[in-house]
C-alpha cells in the first residue's frame, strides 16, 4: 500500500477501503525549506510498514480533502515558520490542540479548515490527526537549498514516525 503520490494523482480515497495509517507529507520541492515534506516522504517510503500509506503532495486547502478521508490515523509532516524557535525544531501536536486562527479569510483554506469542514459535513475523516511540523528558516526562495538545521530534522522525524507506527 506504500505509495508516494504527487499533485497529478489525487487518491480516490472515497472509493478505496479505509486505511489504518496515512503519512501525509506536505511541501514544495522548489521552495527551500518547504521541500522538507517531500524529502521526508522519499526517505520514509523505504522504511514504512506495508500497511502504512505514504503520500507526498504540494497541494493545500480543499485539495487535501481526499487525503484526510477514509483513514483512521493521519500523520502530517510539514514545515512551519513561526520565528519562535530555531530552524529544525520539531513540534508535535494533535489537530484538536490547535486553536482557530483569528481573522481567517474565505480566500485561504488550510488543512485545519479542511478537516473542520469534513467533520461538519459528517465525512469519514481521520479519527486521529498528528502534526509533525519543523521550524523552517526560508520557505519562499525558489530553487533555494534546505537550511542545514531543517535537513538535519529529517532523521529525527523518521525515528519519531517509526516509533508512532510501532506504538500504534
Amino acid at each position: 500500500m506504500n505509495s508516494v503520490e504527487g499533485s497529478s494523482k489525487l487518491p480516490a480515497t472515497i472509493a478505496k477501503p479505509p486505511v489504518a495509517v496515512r503519512v501525509l507529507c506536505l511541501g514544495n520541492d522548489l521552495l527551500a525549506d518547504d521541500s522538507l515534506g517531500i524529502a521526508f516522504a522519499e526517505q520514509f517510503q523505504q522504511l514504512a510498514p506495508a500497511d502504512v500509506e505514504v503520500v507526498s503532495t504540494p497541494e493545500s486547502g480543499f485539495h487535501l480533502l481526499d487525503y484526510v478521508l477514509n483513514v483512521q490515523r493521519l500523520v502530517v509532516v510539514d514545515t512551519v515558520l513561526t520565528g519562535a524557535a530555531a530552524p529544525g525544531t520539531i513540534y508535535a501536536f494533535y489537530d484538536h490542540e490547535l486553536q482557530g486562527v483569528p481573522g481567517s479569510s474565505p480566500h485561504y483554506v488550510g488543512l485545519n479548515e479542511t478537516l473542520a469542514l469534513a467533520r461538519q459535513l459528517d465525512l469519514k475523516v481521520a479519527e486521529e490527526v498528528v502534526f509533525l511540523a519543523v521550524e523552517a528558516c526560508d520557505c519562499k526562495t525558489l530553487g533555494g537549498e534546505m537550511h542545514p538545521a531543517v535537513a538535519a530534522a529529517i532523521p529525527r522525524l523518521l525515528t519519531m514516525v517509526q516509533e508512532m507506527m510501532r506504538d500504534g
